[in-house]
């Protein structure tokens, strides 16, 4: 029940979007769609843990399969380009490549500093 009305929100939700970048529908409108959605998905994970909690006892797979996909995290950086245009696969090689972008970006900020007014 649940999952069914924040799906017809979501669906609702993109066809407002759709119609306010059209102009046909005013952006409180679309404002108050994107509330509702963001309500109904609130419910639909609140109504989804509280199942989980309720059921652990029964089925402690579901339970752990739910925390385990919270837990997931992505280390890894992809590959990067470099001055020249060669791809960067190495750890080292991508930790120096952003450290001099990084600190780059901070001393142009110190060369340029804003005149006091």
């Amino acid at each position: 029940m649940f999952k069914q009305d924040a799906s017809s929100k979501t669906q609702m939700e993109e066809k407002v979007y759709g119609m306010w970048k059209e102009g046909q529908a005013s952006w409180e409108e679309y404002r108050n769609v994107v509330r509702a959605c963001n309500d109904a998905t609130r419910k639909t994970k609140v109504h989804l843990e509280l199942n989980l909690a309720r059921d652990v006892k029964d089925s402690k797979k579901g339970c752990f399969k739910y925390i385990s996909s919270k837990r997931k995290t992505r280390d890894n950086v992809g590959r990067l380009l470099n001055e020249v245009g060669a791809l960067v696969t190495e750890d080292m090689e991508k930790a120096e490549l952003l450290n001099a972008l990084f600190a780059s970006v901070f001393k142009v900020a110190l060369r340029y500093p804003r005149p006091w007014r």
